[in-house]
């Protein structure tokens, strides 16, 4: 589902009440899928938390940022995509994404932050690419409103446009690597994971994002 206005968009009341996550539900965490469940603290993403995602642009880290999303959209949990252009939806299914419960807003331009908060009431993970370095204003109180609405916020930076704040935890791809017969066959991505708690301990990890068929696989 596709917003194009530059405005903040408008969900309707009556899809808020069907979208809404609900915060206070028993599970904490949001399911993961293709390697990540093995690489990450208790194999999900904890409610309320907010992950980075580091990568020079056209590293993987776009990719690595939707494969995020196909462990819980398998679970029926809906998701936004605020600040990317063109996702690839074709490439974006074939990570496993239900591409039905996610809402893209592709160019909010310099309302990225309200665009984002507002889409809040709706989802259970928001990925987010500021058009340039978010200020520490705009990025405390959108952190806010993730824990206070118990949602996953997922943030593409790059390294001349960092996250100001610290971040539960931290995906930085660090090399990027093509596999090629008579086509681009894979992508090896090196990957080191870190955060806080257990997840500090963290380590650099090889995951295939796609393989031949498009998916996230363990190296």
């Amino acid at each position: 589902m596709f917003a194009f206005s530059t405005k903040r968009p408008e969900i309707p009341e009556e899809l808020l009440t069907t979208l809404r996550p609900v915060t206070l539900a028993k599970n904490k965490t949001l399911p993961l899928g293709g390697p990540w469940t093995s690489l990450v603290p208790h194999g999900g993403l904890r409610r309320g938390s907010t992950v980075v995602v580091n990568a020079p642009q056209g590293l993987g880290g776009l990719s690595v940022a939707l494969s995020l999303l196909s462990g819980a959209s398998a679970k029926g949990h809906w998701a936004a995509v605020v600040g990317v252009d063109d996702p690839g939806v074709v490439a974006v299914a074939d990570l496993g994404v239900d591409l039905r419960r996610v809402l893209f807003v592709p160019r909010p331009r310099g309302a990225w932050a309200e665009s984002a908060a507002d889409l809040l009431d709706g989802v259970d993970l928001l990925i987010v690419r500021p058009p340039s370095k978010a200020s520490h204003g705009a990025a405390r109180r959108l952190m806010d409103r993730v824990r206070e609405r118990g949602t996953v916020l997922i943030v593409l930076a790059e390294p001349g446009a960092p996250w100001p704040l610290p971040s539960d935890l931290t995906f930085d791809i660090t090399q990027s690597q093509w596999a090629t017969s008579s086509r681009l066959d894979a992508r090896y991505l090196t990957v080191r994971i870190r955060g806080r708690g257990e997840a500090s301990r963290g380590g650099e990890h090889v995951v295939v994002l796609p393989n031949r068929r498009g998916q996230a696989e363990a190296s």
